[in-house]
């Protein structure tokens, strides 16, 4: 089969290449699907690098989320079958005409989510509806997040906004504001505004921030802590600046802060399957109602794997980048 593969660690563009790999087998507990899309991530790209907390045993092949097929099933699977529309995340090689994966991390999705939607559906908007159940965000409350033009991010203010939570989105342009306004989001800031806090205060009121997410690191992660309520908690989602976290103990110790990182692949693959799929229902009811808006930026052969992968393309992209096997 042709799969997106590479033999060491490095830069994306540097190590992946187009692969003729072995057709896998499903194991007993697994099921074999036939790709249809595949999602690229930022965590799929630090995994290339050898940055990410998975390291895969190389040679490999790239990915982690796909909709596809299901084409063979091992003897002990009870709950899926072959032909069964399925979508799968926080996996292994789905950058490849073929992918196994195990029962439990298997989704049949229903024919009235297109194939668009169902192989983005699962990694990055689940980690939002994770996130907000992990910072036990109820209704009314208020939480605060930065990279909010992130998919993660744009997936968290909008599966908030439908149950009820109110999100501040902090964003570093004018651009990305725009961004999030045609999506239908409120409430965003840029934090290149010299008075961009003031505004956040204003948008409060007599309200409190009850959580914040910091993707970003850096003296980023102190900005969020300030805004923070007493008792409130700060979630370490990334490090896109790649700084280490800057906190003012003062903030911490008369706050009563709570400090927490969160790890959405972790979560997901220890979570139980019923669990985990009364949250996939709720994001496949959001996806079809439109409360939930995944765009995608572009869809690549399997074969321009190098240019999917390219670091312009996926520094300015507004919607996911998809492979086609």
């Amino acid at each position: 089969m042709r799969s997106a593969t590479y033999h060491s660690f490095g830069k994306p563009t540097d190590v992946l290449s187009l692969a003729e790999s072995h057709t896998p087998e499903p194991k007993e507990d697994e099921v074999r699907v036939k790709t249809i899309l595949s999602s690229i991530h930022n965590h799929d790209l630090l995994t290339i690098r050898g940055q990410y907390g998975f390291k895969p045993t190389l040679p490999a092949i790239g990915g982690s989320e796909a909709v596809g097929i299901i084409d063979a099933v091992g003897d002990n699977v009870t709950t899926l079958k072959v032909g069964q529309r399925v979508a799968a995340a926080s996996v292994q090689a789905t950058w490849a005409e073929y992918f196994t994966a195990a029962e439990h991390m298997i989704f049949p999705v229903p024919d009235d989510l297109e194939d668009e939607m169902a192989a983005q559906l699962i990694a990055m908007p689940l980690s939002a509806l994770m996130l907000i159940e992990f910072l036990a965000l109820k209704r009314g409350e208020w939480v605060i997040h930065n990279a909010a033009n992130g998919a993660v991010g744009k997936s968290l203010a909008m599966l908030a906004a439908a149950r009820g939570i109110h999100t501040i989105n902090v964003v570093r342009s004018s651009d990305a504001i725009k961004e999030l306004e045609s999506l239908g989001i409120k409430n965003n800031i840029n934090s290149s505004d010299d008075d961009w806090k003031d505004q956040v205060r204003k948008i409060l009121g007599e309200d409190k921030i009850s959580a914040a997410v910091d993707s970003v690191g850096g003296d980023s992660s102190n900005d969020l802590l300030s805004l923070l309520c007493h008792g409130g908690t700060l979630a370490s989602f990334g490090i896109m600046s790649g700084k280490p976290m800057v906190l003012d103990p003062t903030h911490i110790i008369f706050k009563q802060a709570l400090i927490k990182g969160f790890w959405g692949s972790k979560i997901s693959q220890e979570m139980s399957v019923e669990n985990k799929q009364r949250l996939i229902d709720e994001l496949i009811k959001h996806a079809i109602n439109g409360n939930l808006k995944l765009p995608v930026e572009a869809t690549f052969d399997l074969a321009d794997i190098t240019k999917a992968v390219d670091g312009k393309l996926q520094s300015g992209k507004k919607g996911k980048v998809l492979l086609k096997p």
